[in-house]
């Protein structure tokens, strides 16, 4: 007889009894009472789960996942920022997003790679394009977005270098396409922005799945906050006007997507939101963010520009609400696949309302 690791997960089978004439009583034949679920838990299954154990599997996501979610905003929301700055002349503004582009994709990069385990794990990714996987598709746009932010941050690295970079006749090339590249960041920021919330949508997980249609929304102005709140801490506010601006919006945009979507969810998947850490991270989230949006109106003013110190606490105080907001959503999401309550009374509450509709022949409802 040989054993399993899932053999703990076995129900217990009743003693065999032996007649006579070598019958068995007990049996999964006519009249047997050994069930695979005893009556007992076939009744609570709807609200248990298989033996109080998960419906749906989580994904084997660490913290780097989490970490990369909140570099993977403030990359994308630097690189519409540099391209901004670069269209209306803010060259200290531009060359501290394009900087700080750069240096959050290159870390969200590493920590994508340490999540997966092995360098080439990522590369293996690059050989084909699905469009129909939003890990395929990011997976591009991190490197579409690496590569123009790269150019245009290697021009900037060269100007504050005194064009000492050994490059040779390339820096006539590099000069040309700095400009065509930035913008290049540009478009692909936005979307790198957000397409790590349609990721999560694409999930089984309950609360994931179910905040799916709002959730892009929620990231990208976390990442508008993120980014704007970077470059105050980096930027002169002489020049930090448009990234004082993106960061009030995304502020604005933060919080409302954030109770926009709260309210649309199904009152079951929503919970993970409000309880435990992801709770306790939500809440510090919007109060860190409100905080961060005043401070960066106030450091607008002529108080403001005389003391940098307010813009640059404004700033980071809306890097850590980004930061809140965006382990908080990963947390919830991990924390509702281990309850199968978070995947089956939403399930039925749709049932219920797709029969009320009168949907009755198709293959949910007819079952």
């Amino acid at each position: 007889m040989t054993s399993s690791d899932f053999d703990q997960f076995r129900p217990p089978r009743p003693e065999r009894r032996r007649g006579g004439k070598g019958k068995r009583r007990g049996g999964r034949g006519r009249g047997g009472d050994d069930l695979m679920v005893p009556q007992a838990q076939v009744e609570h299954l709807d609200s248990r789960g298989y033996y109080g154990h998960p419906v749906v599997k989580a994904p084997p996501w660490e913290k780097e996942i989490a970490a990369y979610l909140v570099l993977g905003g403030i990359a994308g929301g630097s690189g519409v920022l540099a391209a901004g700055a670069q269209l209306t002349g803010r060259m200290r503004l531009r060359r501290n997003a394009r900087l700080a582009g750069l240096g959050a994709a290159g870390a969200g990069a590493l920590a994508l790679v340490a999540d997966l385990g092995r360098p080439e794990r990522f590369l293996h990714m690059m050989r084909t394009f699905k469009v129909t996987s939003p890990m395929s598709v990011g997976s591009w746009i991190l490197m579409g977005y690496s590569g123009m932010i790269g150019v245009a941050a290697a021009g900037e690295v060269d100007r504050l270098l005194g064009e000492r970079l050994p490059l040779g006749p390339l820096r006539p090339v590099l000069r040309a396409v700095e400009a065509p590249a930035g913008l290049g960041g540009a478009v692909f920021g936005a979307p790198l922005a957000a397409y790590t919330a349609i990721l999560l949508g694409d999930t089984a997980m309950p609360t994931w799945h179910d905040m799916h249609r709002d959730l892009p929304f929620v990231f990208v102005s976390s990442a508008s906050l993120a980014a704007g709140g970077l470059a105050l801490v980096t930027t002169p506010a002489a020049e930090a006007g448009p990234a004082r601006n993106l960061a009030v919006l995304g502020v604005i945009g933060d919080v409302a997507a954030t109770r926009i979507m709260e309210s649309r969810m199904d009152p079951v998947a929503v919970e993970p939101l409000h309880d435990g850490l992801p709770g306790t991270l939500m809440r510090w989230a919007e109060g860190l963010a409100v905080v961060g949006g005043l401070g960066a109106l106030v450091s607008g003013g002529r108080a403001g520009r005389r003391n940098r110190l307010i813009a640059a606490l404004s700033g980071a105080t809306l890097v850590a609400a980004s930061t809140c907001t965006r382990f908080g959503v990963f947390h919830a999401g991990m924390n509702s696949a281990q309850d199968p309550r978070y995947t089956i009374e939403p399930q039925k509450r749709r049932l219920a309302e797709r029969r009320a509709a009168g949907i009755i022949d198709d293959s949910i409802t007819g079952l």
